[in-house]
């Protein structure tokens, strides 16, 4: 109890310790129902709203030099389609560099054009490599390289209606580990908010290729136009074993909803129901889990069958190295941008 008493008093007597900002943004400090916010430059105690979390919660957020701190409810949530398709008003990501083909495109999987827009122009895949790769350690480009060799767009993973942000992101750092580059988000219910969770996606969203849908039929429909067959996951009486498919053809698989599983209209529209086996006491996977399991299959049975899982064409894996070399900062794209100034520049005038 002694050494209790001795880290309290300590642990104040701390906080009281610095700058003029300190004193005159804080006055006094009251840790029950508070969140500690902290920078260098200074701290203050903020109210803490959560109501499943009454205790202190230790949270960074920048500090003005106003003083003024916005109320935790300012704050603007983040949705599923803010998280996609950050600053974008297109039906792709914010992420994607490279020029997409207009929808439809029949039997066609794999998404991108080779040209990059920078201003009026464009660049080929070939340039914007030319114009990256010196700037990028060798590790990271023999890094992309064998990533692009094991990528597919032949299967992809479509994720309807989750509540759970957590599982959307655990299923994104799957589908990148195991080289599906091509991910489906339905959002069912269009008020559910979402934030992000980079510390369970470790930022495989940053190298996927990530699509939003208001509804089932919008999603499953452009799906099979691209050649998909649609594959729902599901328990029931005519469902095939994931072992006994043949993943080497195209193939959306569906995982659904934690709570309620895959909805009837995606049973409707699906072309086939499958399931993994399982034999214990409880009948059913955290939809993670099965995501996981059920990519991992496919990759295996595609390599059995295939020789490999990866199956892009030498053209689509330079231009997929290019759109990667563009993703991978910022200075990618301004060199980039740089590069084709100086191409328009030494371009003969007519």
């Amino acid at each position: 109890m002694a050494a209790c008493k001795f880290l309290c008093r300590y642990s104040l007597s701390f906080l009281q310790f610095s700058t003029t900002r300190i004193e005159t943004c804080t006055q006094s400090l009251h840790f029950p129902g508070h969140r500690l916010l902290f920078r260098s430059s200074g701290f203050k105690l903020k109210s803490n709203r959560h109501s499943t979390r009454p205790y202190g919660a230790v949270s960074a957020e920048s500090v003005d030099d106003s003083c003024v701190y916005p109320e935790e409810d300012e704050v603007k949530q983040t949705s599923v389609r803010d998280l996609i398709w950050r600053n974008s008003n297109d039906d792709v990501t914010s992420f994607m560099k490279m020029e997409r083909a207009i929808e439809p495109r029949s039997n066609t999987r794999f998404p991108y054009l080779d040209k990059f827009k920078t201003g009026s122009s464009f660049l080929s895949s070939r340039e914007v490599l030319d114009a990256v790769e010196p700037s990028l350690m060798e590790l990271r480009k023999e890094r992309f390289r064998n990533v692009v060799n094991n990528r597919t767009y032949s299967v992809c993973l479509v994720v309807e209606g989750l509540s759970d942000a957590g599982n959307v992101s655990a299923a994104f750092r799957s589908a990148d580990a195991l080289g599906f580059q091509s991910v489906h988000v339905v959002a069912l219910d269009s008020r559910k908010r979402y934030r992000e969770h980079r510390h369970v996606s470790m930022g495989a969203e940053k190298w996927l290729d990530i699509e939003l849908w208001d509804t089932t039929e919008e999603c499953f429909e452009v799906l099979k136009s691209r050649g998909y067959r649609i594959a729902t996951t599901h328990l029931g009486m005519e469902t095939v074993s994931v072992y006994d498919m043949d993943w080497s053809q195209p193939t959306a698989i569906v995982v659904g909803n934690e709570g309620r599983g895959i909805s009837e209209e995606a049973l409707k529209l699906s072309d086939m129901h499958c399931s993994i086996p399982m034999k214990g006491m409880v009948d059913s996977f955290n939809v993670s889990v099965a995501s996981g399991i059920l990519m991992h299959h496919a990759v295996c049975d595609r390599t059995t069958r295939l020789g490999a899982h990866g199956d892009l064409t030498s053209e689509e894996k330079q231009i997929l190295l290019a759109e990667f070399s563009l993703r991978h900062s910022r200075s990618s794209i301004s060199i980039a941008h740089e590069y084709a100034k100086r191409k328009i520049t030494a371009s003969p005038k007519l």
